[in-house]
């Protein structure tokens, strides 16, 4: 009888197990949707009621009970609109505090070097033709002829692989020398250099140290001056290499809200406030599309530009970092999308650029 009641009890252990496991991802991992009503910190965003903005705010709770409520969403962390420099709706699905602790960007790090390289471009301290031997006189002579476009397009032909959450066998910078610039530059090449597109936290990296090398500081301290402060952005922290380069490739942490401000930035065409901080110009040729098909295991339609990426067929931008951390920015309704994601190591397990933009797509159909 007591063998027969230790089974039965095991049973119902494992049943229990189960059935709490299958309900983490579902419920225990998210909030109940309440709100999506932001809320005034006096942080420089104003806010406005969907209606004011042209958004059906009915339609909108609708998309944000799903994000909350969905199995298919349970990655989400944070989901945000903005529209005409409004805070329009914010949400966080597992941790209201995620509304002002830091969080990794990841890759969309580098949509902000790609901003700060137009700074630099309309400041005419480098030109998207300038050479990297401009910059570093020793580079090997197999990367004299690397230009600051091949870097902004991924085309450097360096045979640098990120490595790490995927499990694959690339490379981590934390695991190379303490010169990572001439580490870089010292790997050999995987093709000629302009001709084959592989992304890769090296090119970006690279143009962090140029900006370094042409303004006499780091790539942290010079985009506070000349971009950070003049969009109101505060709750930022930039990670530096051990030799005293601001990582390119990554290295951010910061909140959505702030997040939010560079996506109005670009959707503003770089101006904000009444100051051009980047020009048209530049953010028009940032966000052209240079790599057709640069994503097919994902999507078709995604083109890789300056650092940024474009949904081709929806004329969407945006950049985004490992897990599911987006900023999507459609410039003809001046409307940005913030999501941030679970950053789990293995990126199956994230947000997919199809799941952010399916999200984008219910709010743009509901913005007139």
């Amino acid at each position: 009888m007591r063998k027969k009641r230790r089974a039965v009890n095991a049973m119902l252990i494992v049943f229990f197990l189960i059935i709490f496991v299958s309900c983490l991802k579902d419920d225990l991992l998210k909030v109940p949707f309440q709100s999506f009503s932001p809320a005034n910190l006096i942080d420089g965003w104003q806010i406005a009621e969907p209606a004011d903005v042209g958004i059906d705010g009915v339609a909108l709770k609708e998309v944000y009970k799903y994000v909350h409520e969905e199995s298919n969403a349970w990655p989400i962390r944070s989901l945000l609109v903005f529209r005409n420099n409004k805070l329009v709706a914010e949400s966080y699905m597992k941790d209201p505090a995620d509304r002002t602790n830091l969080h990794p960007l990841w890759s969309a790090t580098k949509g902000h070097i790609g901003i700060l390289t137009g700074i630099a471009v309309d400041k005419g301290l480098i030109s998207i033709e300038d050479k990297i031997s401009v910059f570093f006189p020793n580079a090997p002579s197999n990367k004299k002829e690397i230009t600051i476009e091949n870097l902004l397009t991924m085309k450097s032909g360096i045979n640098y692989e990120n490595g790490g959450y995927n499990g694959g066998d690339g490379i981590l910078f934390r695991e190379i020398p303490s010169n990572s610039v001439d580490f870089v530059l010292g790997l050999g090449m995987h093709s000629s250099v302009g001709t084959t597109f592989r992304y890769k936290n090296s090119d970006p990296h690279l143009l962090s140290a140029i900006i370094q090398e042409k303004v006499g500081k780091t790539t942290c301290d010079w985009a506070k001056e000349v971009l950070f402060d003049k969009i109101g952005i505060t709750r930022l922290e930039w990670r530096t290499y051990k030799d005293g380069v601001t990582f390119g490739g990554f290295g951010i942490l910061t909140i959505p809200r702030e997040m939010g401000k560079i996506g109005q930035l670009v959707a503003n065409g770089g101006m904000w406030n009444g100051e051009q901080v980047v020009s048209t110009k530049w953010i028009d040729e940032m966000t052209t599309p240079r790599v057709l098909d640069a994503m097919t295991e994902f999507s078709k339609d995604l083109a890789f530009c300056y650092l940024w990426w474009k949904d081709i067929n929806r004329d969407v931008d945006f950049t985004m970092g490992h897990g599911g951390q987006f900023i999507v920015v459609n410039k003809a309704k001046n409307l940005t999308i913030v999501i941030t994601s679970e950053q789990h190591p293995a990126f199956e397990y994230g947000l997919l650029p199809d799941d952010a933009v399916s999200i984008y797509d219910r709010i743009n159909s509901i913005t007139k």
